[in-house]
């Protein structure tokens, strides 16, 4: 076996490769459903039980973001995304709260996708990192997630 081309074990870390498992069950999970009203039940309480399991300091923030973009865009639908609540437009993913925990990071990030419209100049931030949330960072918020579904 070429040594170069055998990497592929090694180049994802445990974390992501537990992501990407969560991710594929997600799919299986999403494929067993019946109707479009089963879906959205499921997915919003696959969210708040993803939610309740983060540690203290993220299931806080991660409360918060979720009853924010509930009502900042209340037509996103929430479901999971490689294990994280994201929130999305017409089956699309618009935006993602992602744990310090998940990946070992210093602190959780509000992620935007491809799909949001945050399109500003040519060049703007898709992802903001939360430490807290007061009431400046949660009027930031709902005003990034409207202009995100606009």
């Amino acid at each position: 076996m070429n040594k170069t081309t055998d990497t592929t074990a090694d180049a994802f870390t445990d974390e992501e490769r537990a992501a990407m498992k969560e991710r594929a069950k997600e799919l299986k999970t999403t494929a067993r459903r019946a109707s479009k009203a089963d879906k959205a039940a499921e997915d919003e309480a696959a969210v708040v039980a993803k939610i309740a399991e983060m540690q203290d300091s993220d299931r806080v923030l991660a409360e918060r973001v979720h009853a924010i973009v509930k009502t900042a865009a209340p037509g996103l639908a929430p479901k999971l995304w490689y294990g994280m609540p994201s929130y999305a437009k017409d089956g699309k993913i618009v935006c993602y709260f992602q744990s310090a925990e998940k990946f070992k990071a210093r602190y959780a990030t509000l992620g935007f996708s491809d799909q949001a419209n945050l399109d500003e100049g040519i060049m703007w931030p898709t992802t903001y990192a939360l430490t807290e949330i007061t009431a400046a960072t949660e009027a930031a918020i709902a005003t990034l997630v409207k202009q995100s579904v606009s």
